[in-house]
């Protein structure tokens, strides 16, 4: 059970839920009553509650685990003696006279004990000794020594068991006035009882509560392989001193700019960069890839992955509430609570349903007896009577496999997808990636390696490499794009220096600038030279190979440029021809000139090129696109290509290990460096859509053939329970098979 607030820090807790509430622009304020466990939000318009109840959910859970980050700024914080906590964002008197107030539900605990695994063997348990009870009462009924009521008491013990768990449900929803399933498998089994069908009724809920400990099994193994990643989160570090020595700490007291110490076997506990020291880590636990990945001085490490062999020092570059696997964490339970259009619509369609089931049963059981004339109680030779057909009818009509259908096999995919570096943002993405007729294709760390090398300095006229790599290095010191990174690595191992750089801005798709004192210093594309002054002199400059990227680097009288290669992904040709034979269109979108563009393209078969893009040029080809009927998936970094992922149908981050903004912008995040992912990720969303209609033909394909058969009084209500029971078991286990799916491959493909 979650604790209650004034059992924890006070601090701790308001510090937490400012977070919340700075993190949500549609809340004003909020209100928490520590003694009661309510939480109220203060809004000015409309809000989207489900979203607002898996952010406070994570909130929560990262408050308890201590490793929620610092306190908002721009919030007002009041604590009552009674240990209640009331905060509010900074605004005008009048604001909150016009706020609505809405209380939000509380996490329970009822998720965590479905990952524990309890609740599917306590189920077991009572199905097990339902059976046991039941066989006793028929083996009973059987014997004409044995009295008719011992029979009985061992039915009702039975009925009992089997019953107990769908009572606590039913009695739950009574108090919401909410009519369930559990309800209706209870009135069906008092029914049976009331007609004498002792056998049936005991039956009946036997079945009912062994397929639950089957859903709540598959709903265990589903979490289970989402929680192996949630228990790869560090607890503690080792970090390095003033005077050099070493202590541990918990994770959460570790700030940025600290030196962490990570002996060899051991966990890198938060994102860091490498300072001293060589090594290589296992990050399989973030991108699914089993591959070492080495690590020198200046290589980022992340949360949660391990060094393999050397001792290294580290310096902590954010804190551990906004590490990457925190991030992980925090975007695969959102997308547990997520739900896909169609899971919403059956949802609807299933309170209805009940509804309906309902009132046709008892208009049936008039129309049987006052109609057709069918004894209303007694069943007899004639046929089984019209309350006997009732139940039956009631029972194969419920909608237990249509409701548990789409979400089962949506949650196995989010684990699956979790489990092999692919992260989906709830149901829906799962199912718009299967429906995607065009993928475009950023160039630089998608179709290629993204990892760029400077090979060359050139300054105009000679003599001045070294003072134009350091102004390079300078103006790309807090950038995060490949050529940045690969600038910034060539600066270390040259021993170069940076300058101070002021005004630092970036300019849209074409480069970066600041200021060297009261000199302006530019880094960027050739186009910035063909626009200005130098228009006719960048003419006679050849350009380089088209294997070669070029940045100018341009500063009073200094004219230089830095060639930077980057590695064609060649292993990407087969997967664009798997998706041509699929009838997907592949194309490429960026920044780059031609020639390299065109290069890379003819490289790995890519159908369309489009080069020398800027973002919005970007978002104007996925428009357009759009506008002629492609449902487009766009593949990119999640930074600069930030808007052109918001513009697509489907966006997909790639290797996303260390960006912020693919997983805050990308519906998809694929924790690998490569393009076979998506086809990876493509096939998954395939397979889940296929089992999704899979389930939904066995759930209405058994709810319309037993329908018909209870009408006209074919069947006894044991082979309806046993029809109704055995679909929403056959749907579970259908959904589990993509659990154990095998992770695509190069071999896989035909």
């Amino acid at each position: 059970m979650v604790p209650e607030l004034k059992r924890m820090d006070t601090e701790d807790w308001a510090a937490g839920l400012a977070r919340f509430l700075q993190a949500n622009a549609s809340v004003e304020a909020l209100r928490v009553d520590s003694e009661h466990r309510k939480v109220e939000v203060a809004t000015l318009g409309p809000v989207d509650l489900e979203a607002l109840q898996v952010s406070l959910a994570e909130t929560i859970r990262l408050i308890e685990s201590n490793t929620q980050a610092s306190a908002a700024v721009g919030v007002s914080i009041e604590t009552e003696q009674s240990g209640d906590i009331r905060l509010q964002k900074s605004t005008c008197l009048t604001a909150p006279k016009l706020w609505h107030w809405r209380e939000l539900s509380w996490p329970d605990a009822i998720e965590d004990q479905a990952e524990t695994g309890e609740e599917w063997r306590v189920l077991g348990l009572l199905a097990g000794g339902c059976a046991v009870l039941g066989i006793s009462g028929f083996m009973l009924s059987s014997l004409e020594a044995a009295p008719a009521w011992l029979s009985v008491m061992f039915y009702i013990g039975a009925m009992i068991a089997g019953g107990w768990d769908a009572f606590e449900d039913a009695k739950d929803g009574l108090q919401k006035g909410e009519l369930d399933i559990h309800f209706l498998m209870l009135a069906v089994a008092v029914g049976a009882a009331l007609i004498g069908a002792w056998a049936e009724g005991a039956l009946l809920l036997f079945l009912f509560s062994f397929s639950g400990a089957l859903e709540h099994f598959a709903l265990y193994r589903t979490r289970r392989e989402i929680n192996s990643l949630f228990d790869a989160a560090p607890k503690s570090a080792t970090i390095r001193d003033a005077a050099g020595g070493e202590r541990e700490v918990p994770v959460s007291a570790v700030n940025v700019g600290d030196v962490v110490v990570v002996k060899p076997g051991a966990q890198f506990a938060v994102d860091a960069e490498v300072i001293k020291g060589k090594s290589a880590a296992d990050e399989s636990n973030l991108t699914g890839e089993a591959i070492p990945v080495p690590k020198f001085i200046g290589d980022s490490v992340y949360s949660g992955t391990i060094n393999l062999w050397g001792a290294v020092d580290a310096r902590v570059l954010r804190p551990v509430g906004e590490s990457s696997l925190q991030k992980v964490i925090r975007l695969i339970r959102e997308a547990q609570h997520l739900k896909a259009p169609s899971q919403r619509f059956t949802d609807k369609f299933g309170t209805r349903y009940t509804v309906g089931i309902l009132g046709l049963t008892t208009v049936m059981f008039f129309v049987w007896w006052l109609v057709f004339g069918i004894a209303p109680f007694s069943n007899n030779e004639a046929g089984f009577s019209a309350f006997y057909r009732a139940m039956t009818l009631l029972v194969v009509a419920s909608p237990c496999a249509l409701v548990l259908s789409i979400p089962s096999a949506i949650l196995a995919a989010i684990a699956w997808g979790a489990r092999h570096g692919i992260l989906f943002r709830g149901g829906a993405a799962i199912e718009k990636l299967a429906e995607v007729d065009l993928v475009a294709l950023d160039k630089t760390g998608t179709l290629t390696t993204g990892e760029m090398e400077v090979d060359s300095v050139e300054s105009f006229p000679p003599g001045r490499e070294r003072e134009a790599a350091e102004l390079a290095y300078s103006l790309e010191a807090h950038g995060s794009h490949p050529i940045g990174r690969a600038i910034k690595k060539y600066a270390k191992a040259q021993g170069l220096e940076p300058r101070a750089i002021d005004n630092f801005q970036a300019m849209s798709g074409k480069g970066v600038q600041g200021r060297e004192g009261q000199t302006l210093c530019v880094l960027g594309r050739r186009e910035l030279l063909e626009d200005g002054p130098l228009g006719e002199w960048i003419k006679d400059v050849p350009e380089p190979a088209p294997e070669f990227s070029e940045n100018w680097i341009l500063k009073d009288d200094l004219i230089a440029r830095i060639l930077l290669k980057d590695q064609i992904r060649t292993e990407s040709q087969p997967i664009l021809e798997k998706l041509k034979a699929m009838g997907v269109r592949t194309v490429m979108l960026t920044g780059d000139r031609r020639g390299a563009a065109e290069s890379v393209g003819r490289a790995i078969g890519i159908e369309e090129v489009r080069s020398g893009l800027t973002p919005e040029g970007k978002v104007a080809a996925i428009l357009e696109y759009s506008k002629s009927g492609y449902k487009v998936a766009m593949v990119g970094d999640g930074v600069n290509d930030a808007p052109s992922l918001a513009a697509a149908y489907v966006s997909v981050g790639m290797g996303a290990r260390g960006s912020d903004a693919a997983l805050e912008q990308s519906e998809v995040v694929l924790m690998k460096d490569r393009i076979e992912n998506y086809l990876a990720a493509t096939d998954l969303s395939h397979r889940a859509r296929s089992i999704i209609r899979q389930n939904l033909a066995i759930a209405l394909g058994t709810v319309v053939l037993m329908v018909t058969a209870a009408i006209f009084g074919w069947i006894p209500l044991s082979v309806g329970v046993f029809a109704h029971e055995g679909s929403t078991v056959v749907v579970c286990l259908n959904s589990l098979r993509l659990l154990f799916a095998k992770p695509w491959t190069h071999a896989s493909m035909p």
